[in-house]
């Protein structure tokens, strides 16, 4: 299930370039070990793959994460890895979280102006975008089952002891950034917690390339 790396967007490259996974703790990578083995056990069978990433509002880190998540799996050259997002309750994709992502070289395209805006996130020329909006973790558009269910804030966590159609679940969680909304940190709070999701899944997906 691996193929030829996708060209990304170069200032995206530069970004996973500058990622150093040697910085994350054995901690941090005996959380991760059960994610890495999941994947492993799908690229094995020849299966697809499909991952919904779980936060509470859905307007964060897991939006953070699926992007990666998506763009890393293409980076490396993992073929059929297909990425959502979702919570456990409907709210809307921050703007500094979209912010965050361009920044980091994805491009960013607001496409409706509602309460909950949807959003155009592409990391390559030749790809299709990832649509970015707020859901709840089972809304229609993310899969029904079939996937890997990646709880990334603890609430979510906590809340959903067990996710429908889930075949395995994942409590691979990160601080809030919202924490410091507001703030002279928020920009520099969100690019670090960014930094630290790309950083942990490029090691996820490089485990697997490697293995």
């Amino acid at each position: 299930m691996t193929t030829k790396t996708l060209t990304l967007f170069s200032k995206i490259e530069e970004t996973i370039q500058s990622l150093n996974t040697k910085a994350i703790s054995a901690e941090r990578k005996e959380i991760l070990q059960p994610l890495i083995a999941y994947l492993k056990f799908k690229i094995s069978n020849e299966e697809p793959i499909h991952l919904n990433f779980i936060c509470t509002h859905n307007s964060r880190r897991s939006h953070l994460s699926q992007v990666w998540a998506e763009a890393l799996a293409n980076y490396v050259g993992i073929a059929n890895v297909t990425c959502y997002s979702g919570g456990t309750e409907a709210t809307a994709l921050f703007p500094v979280a979209a912010k965050t992502l361009e920044n980091a070289g994805f491009e960013v395209k607001k496409l409706s102006e509602a309460k909950n805006p949807v959003y155009s996130i592409k990391y390559s020329k030749n790809n299709h975008p990832i649509i970015g909006f707020s859901k709840t973790y089972d809304d229609s558009f993310n899969p029904k089952s079939g996937f890997g269910a990646i709880m990334t804030c603890d609430s979510a966590n906590e809340a959903c002891p067990i996710v429908v159609g889930a075949e395995k679940r994942f409590p691979i969680t990160y601080k809030d950034p919202k924490a410091f909304d507001g703030t002279p940190l928020q920009a520099e709070k969100y690019e670090e917690r960014s930094h630290q999701i790309a950083t942990e899944l490029l090691y996820v997906f490089e485990s697997i390339k490697e293995s």
